[in-house]
């Protein structure tokens, strides 16, 4: 028993140290958003909103964050249709070749390093006139996001009852209809749970973005980094925490979404 306890106890401990040691970085780069000098300094020497003030008030930083969530909603559309229909896919052709080749394939943008993608797509885009487009970031983007969201989706459609949908098969339902009807309702969760990762990672991508982007299509991570590069003030603080809140902000509606499917099936 006094093993057990003290198994726990340095386990407990452990993960707070882990916590900590995550967590504290995102801190300080609150805390300094919210320094009222022109460098950043931890802790600041006195506090105000001067920072906030200019980001609303700086039509640049405004245009790159409009950016970033276009490209990001775009990214998730994309990587959520393609990453669930690869999943469903492979689920009904699991004892075929094709089947057997999906899930190795999927994974291959992973395995390339991101400023090798870079340049490739750089080289690609600009020889079919999409360089510094949204659709070409958004493309660049999705090829890191779907194979998120396809292996989200390969979870939940392992726990998916498929005799459902074999039933309504076998009362008429065409592919279509038996998926929108059957399927869909039972992984809408984890869809959106899919998507809402693929906004994230979208969102917080640098290196391709820096490739593919001009300056009508600049993100936030892409202006952040020239800024700094001049200078290191707050501003690149605020920036970071406001997608710190949306990062978390995603995560926690995530949480919120799961937990309440979870509700309905404990009082269904």
């Amino acid at each position: 028993m006094h093993r057990e306890t003290l198994e726990n106890a340095a386990f407990r401990a452990g993960y707070g140290a882990l916590l900590v040691f995550m967590l504290l970085p995102l801190l300080v780069v609150v805390v300094t958003s919210f320094s009222a000098s022109g460098r950043v300094a931890f802790p600041p020497d006195s506090f105000s909103f001067v920072w906030y003030v200019d980001f609303f008030d700086s039509t640049q930083w405004l245009d790159a964050f409009t950016n970033s969530i276009v490209i990001g909603v775009g990214t998730a559309l994309l990587a959520t249709l393609l990453g669930v229909l690869g999943a469903f896919g492979q689920e009904l052709e699991t004892d075929s070749v094709v089947g057997s080749v999906v899930a190795p394939v999927v994974l291959i943008p992973l395995l390339i390093p991101p400023v090798i993608l870079g340049i490739t797509l750089l080289l690609y885009f600009n020889e079919v006139g999409l360089r510094g487009s949204y659709a070409s970031i958004i493309l660049a983007h999705t090829l890191w996001a779907t194979p998120l969201v396809y292996f989200v989706m390969r979870s939940v459609f392992s726990r998916f009852d498929w005799q459902q949908l074999d039933a309504a098969h076998d009362l008429g339902a065409g592919p279509v209809r038996s998926f929108v009807h059957v399927v869909l309702p039972n992984v809408k969760h984890g869809i959106f749970v899919g998507a809402l990762l693929a906004f994230i990672i979208s969102l917080q991508e640098f290196v391709m973005a820096l490739f593919l982007s001009t300056p009508g299509t600049e993100t936030i991570p892409v202006l952040a980094w020239t800024e700094i590069r001049q200078a290191l003030d707050p501003m690149v603080s605020v920036v970071s925490t406001f997608l710190i809140l949306i990062s978390v902000g995603a995560i926690i509606v995530a949480a919120i979404a799961t937990n309440l499917e979870w509700v309905s099936k404990q009082l269904s």
